[in-house]
């Protein structure tokens, strides 16, 4: 499905924004699949040791931000939605592990009510089945309580990297954390501000153990 299929009003606003660190070539299965939605797309490499940035530089269609040092998920994702804000004013964010299915970002921006401003969380599904971490399962628990404990929202899946912002809006609400807290702690300042949080179905792509990504860790983030 591409972008031209969706309503015009909401083509022109969105861009796409992957942070990336050491994500290799499954960051370029999502390159691939996730160009020929036709959106303009941002690729922060945080500081990848790996053939991440080869493997940019192999797109020309591809904005690339490069932090010469890691420093961290929240970090690049500022960094990409201070760019992408040139050209748009929503950015659908989707990782380079290749847990999100890019099929599934218009379903996400149709998720937007007409005329409001929302952030749209992918709540991922399938999140019971054997492959899908177990700290990956109490994590997304353990985060959806404070989320909850803070702003009194409930949210299903408030640790989904799978989202849209509205870019002015999220880059005043003042977000402290630079790593993978970020994504807790602007869902709790929009909350504050008033900023709509919804959610929509995503589907959830876990491999085998031996062919995962992750930098997540459970305690320290």
């Amino acid at each position: 499905m591409s972008a031209l299929s969706l309503p015009e009003s909401m083509t022109h606003r969105c861009a796409i924004v992957i942070p990336a660190y050491n994500h290799g070539e499954r960051l370029r299965e999502v390159l691939v699949k996730t160009l020929g939605l036709g959106f303009p797309m941002f690729v922060v490499d945080d500081g990848s040791t790996d053939s991440t940035p080869q493997i940019l530089a192999s797109h020309a269609d591809v904005t690339v931000i490069r932090h010469e040092k890691n420093q961290g998920k929240g970090a690049a994702l500022l960094a990409g939605f201070a760019c992408a804000l040139d050209v748009a004013d929503f950015a659908v964010t989707i990782d380079a592990d290749g847990q999100h299915n890019p099929d599934d970002i218009p379903s996400l921006i149709r998720a937007v009510p007409k005329g409001e401003r929302p952030i749209v969380v992918g709540r991922r599904s399938g999140m019971g089945q054997k492959n899908v971490p177990r700290t990956s399962r109490w994590g997304r628990q353990f985060s959806n309580f404070w989320v909850w404990a803070s702003c009194g929202k409930w949210l299903c899946d408030s640790q989904s990297g799978f989202r849209i912002y509205p870019l002015p809006e999220t880059l005043r609400l003042g977000a402290k954390s630079r790593r993978f807290q970020f994504e807790v702690e602007i869902l709790v300042r929009a909350a504050w501000s008033g900023i709509p949080i919804l959610e929509t179905s995503v589907q959830a792509i876990y491999g085998p153990p031996d062919e995962r990504i992750s930098h997540f860790r459970p305690w320290l983030d």
